[in-house]
């Protein structure tokens, strides 16, 4: 029926085509293999927060006391400096608002009060007053603590940054 060669040509190809696949799979392991050879001193490029990671980074209430304590010792220069982060939405003049709703008096004033500017339903629906813990827990990831938010902004993973920025805001008109 077959004659040797060509039971030969289909043993090469089969060879060929095998030796073509371990070839691949053995390139593709080395090309993104997950093992690094870099060392403890080589870090990530980026990171990528999951949905329980950031959960975890809103303030509990161990958190909340230390804030406090972090905002009387900040340096209100500096959250000036971590400000430049906000001024591309949020004006710093009385009345006057961006993309986002007027900073200026925000510590201690009613959440959703800032004159003329159309909040969120979500923000509508929180009561209370922008005290230094709920401005910590909101700055450090909006989306989470406060679902439904309009801020597109990914918040301040720093502590520091949050605590100088909020002693900051308390500079503005209050």
């Amino acid at each position: 029926m077959f004659d040797t060669m060509t039971l030969t040509k289909v043993g090469g190809a089969l060879c060929g085509a095998l030796l073509v696949f371990l070839l691949l799979n053995w390139a593709s392991d080395t090309i993104y293999s997950t093992e690094t050879a870099h060392g403890e001193h080589a870090k990530a490029a980026y990171v990528i927060e999951v949905e329980g990671e950031a959960a975890a980074a809103v303030s509990t209430a161990d958190e909340t006391s230390s804030i406090g304590a972090l905002v009387a010792a900040a340096d209100a220069a500096k959250g000036a400096k971590v400000f430049s982060k906000c001024k591309a939405c949020h004006k710093i003049e009385d009345g006057v608002n961006g993309v986002g709703p007027y900073l200026f008096g925000v510590v201690d004033r009613d959440i959703g009060s800032a004159t003329g500017y159309g909040y969120s339903p979500a923000m509508l629906a929180m009561d209370g007053n922008w005290t230094i813990e709920h401005l910590n827990g909101f700055l450090t990831k909006p989306k989470t603590y406060l679902p439904g938010t309009k801020m597109g902004f990914s918040g301040l993973k720093k502590e520091s940054d949050r605590a100088n920025l909020i002693a900051y805001l308390q500079t503005l008109g209050n």
